[in-house]
């Protein structure tokens, strides 16, 4: 019997999915698609940001690498400008890079520690990146100064952007809340619904509240308007009886409005957050997923299979490590919301 516990312990890919051609040499810290057409960033800790182009549809996929740029220091966090031409990242180097597709990086924005998240925001034509140095800072790419320089309450762990909102996630579980209408003022300041270390955060497609994920296997879904409080619920996930694990990612999807979590069990989930339930369990990985996203429509789902290093390096064995990025092509029964048996009527 132990056998066969051994070989299916080993499994990285028991949902068969698609694996993404010469992956990271180290473990994946964020993962996003191109706003425009299947192309797909990720950040490694061993000081790369990578493209991939996804080819193909249905069960005939393939995906190529296109090219790659360097950090001095593993990079944490990408993101994509909303025309789908360039791509920003930042990291443990303090520096944040600005990538045209097919040309040279450079550095459009500094840190005084490493850029930990960042996200462009459209409407206003800036780059916002938060960083282990308690700052946000909102970046004009034609100066190279900061616009603004906002002074968070702690180091920022997650930040997440769905015009006019954001909310950054600091260590000390506080969520600074921006309406960025008025960037330079914080909205509101909330302490965390859930009792450990933010890790992820995700606005509300609406704009109306945000999910946060945390270190120990929970994630709570928080209105902002005070009229909606009542609404507001946390929820389990990402535990095997007494093990509990980090929820490391949250993303909507961009057609139905229902969210993925992926988590340190090495499993990803499919919820609805208006029906209160989980639509699709997926089977675990043989380790960690640290990050994942949907692309553009919603038709792929990427995440990285890897050591998150949160037991350090004592807990890494660089000859057994490797890294994967799998896609899964989501069936519409997985994220389409539906409502729950008997509620019919009630909202």
């Amino acid at each position: 019997m132990s056998i066969f516990g051994a070989a299916a312990a080993a499994n990285t890919n028991p949902n068969k999915s698609t694996e993404v051609q010469q992956p990271p040499s180290d473990s994946v810290s964020s993962l996003c698609f191109s706003p425009k057409a299947n192309f797909l960033i990720a950040t490694s800790w061993d000081n790369q940001v990578r493209c991939w182009e996804v080819m193909g549809s249905g069960t005939n996929v393939g995906t190529a690498p296109k090219a790659s740029i360097s950090h001095e220091q593993p990079v944490l966090c990408s993101a994509w400008k909303d025309d789908g031409t360039t791509v920003f990242s930042g990291g443990c180097d303090k520096q944040v890079k600005m990538w045209p597709l097919g040309g040279q990086a450079v550095t459009v924005g500094m840190h005084d520690a490493p850029v930990k998240d960042l996200a462009w925001i459209p409407e206003m034509s800036l780059l916002v990146t938060g960083s282990w140095d308690k700052t946000l800072r909102y970046w004009d790419l034609r100066q190279p100064n900061p616009a603004h320089v906002q002074q968070l309450p702690e180091r920022c762990y997650a930040l997440t952007v769905k015009h006019p909102l954001m909310v950054a996630g600091t260590a000390d579980r506080n969520l600074v809340v921006f309406n960025l209408q008025n960037p330079q003022t914080e909205f509101k300041r909330i302490t965390s619904p859930l009792k450990y270390q933010t890790r992820c955060l995700a606005a509300f497609p609406d704009q109306q509240g945000f999910l946060v994920g945390s270190i120990e296997g929970r994630v709570g879904v928080h209105h902002l308007d005070d009229s909606q409080q009542s609404k507001n619920f946390t929820f389990k996930c990402h535990r095997e009886g007494n093990e509990i694990y980090s929820v490391n990612s949250l993303n909507f999807h961009p057609v139905h409005g229902t969210f993925a979590t992926a988590g340190s069990d090495g499993a990803f989930n499919f919820w609805d957050k208006d029906s209160k339930q989980r639509l699709k369990a997926m089977s675990r990985c043989s380790q960690p997923i640290p990050c994942s996203a949907f692309n553009h429509d919603g038709s792929i789902y990427a995440y990285a299979v890897c050591y998150d290093w949160s037991k350090g390096a004592e807990n890494h064995n660089p000859s057994t490590a490797k890294t994967y990025i799998y896609l899964h092509f989501p069936q519409e029964s997985e994220v389409k919301g539906k409502p729950r048996i008997g509620t019919s009527g009630r909202k």
